[in-house]
């Protein structure tokens, strides 16, 4: 292995599947280096979610390649388990836990021991600004408190590589600013965040590359450096266009 694919901890080569007769992705191939945020952007429909999905090994695939942190996702699931966090769309946590149980209650679900899954909670809870919420039950949350704790909860193992399915969606604009400086925050520490957002300017604020997904087909990618928001809007604009 060369130490440009070394750097590499997300490949995505030729990844198709579909519904029935509904090609949901067509011969999808990106890269994703290590420490990256990544923008994965496309309209509602385009296939953002399919795969998330598919990478992160909850749906099967039809074709393709894909591999975590050198490792394939199809034959070694495990090791390419323990190297990712999901943040799904909606929250997965448990609405009667307190936010301290919610944390601790996932670390004991990746095996780490009591002491150290007490105190990587209360490090997720202080840097996530959650502390003064740590015994209060998830549901008494508001949205942007619940992103919040749903993104915590996505690192309590320490991951390397972090998918973060539309983050900022049905939040207000401060509870989004603020959300934006906690992913790239995470990028600062060395994890590699992989988002998908129909929002292309909250992308593009974000990102260090994208790739625009257009009815399963990959029809751009790219760095952000380079291009002024107006010409990446003429891009989106172009490759999304219907036919």
């Amino acid at each position: 292995m060369d130490s440009s694919e070394a750097s590499i901890a997300i490949s995505v080569s030729s990844l198709s599947t579909s519904y029935g007769q509904m090609q949901a992705l067509d011969q999808v191939s990106f890269s994703v280096r290590q420490g990256e945020i990544f923008a994965y952007l496309g309209p509602n429909g385009a296939g953002k979610t399919t795969t998330i999905n598919i990478i992160s090994g909850l749906i099967p695939r039809d074709a393709g390649k894909i591999s975590i942190c050198g490792a394939d996702v199809a034959s070694d699931p495990v090791f390419v388990k323990s190297r990712i966090g999901v943040v799904p769309d909606e929250s997965n946590l448990y609405p009667e836990l307190t936010c301290r149980r919610n944390l601790e209650y996932l670390g004991e679900l990746y095996g780490l021991p009591r002491a150290m899954r007490k105190r990587r909670a209360a490090d997720l809870l202080g840097q996530f600004d959650l502390a003064s919420r740590a015994v209060m039950p998830f549901r008494a949350l508001s949205r942007g408190l619940k992103r919040r704790l749903t993104i915590a909860a996505a690192l309590v193992h320490r991951p390397e590589v972090v998918f973060l399915d539309e983050p900022t969606v049905g939040l207000d604009v401060l509870s989004a600013r603020a959300l934006r400086e906690l992913i790239r925050e995470i990028s600062r520490d060395g994890t590699t965040v992989l988002l998908t957002t129909h929002n292309l300017e909250q992308g593009l604020e974000m990102c260090d590359r994208a790739a625009i997904l257009n009815r399963g087909k990959v029809a751009w990618e790219g760095p952000r450096s380079g291009i002024d928001l107006v010409e990446m809007k003429e891009i989106y604009r172009s490759v999304t266009r219907p036919a």
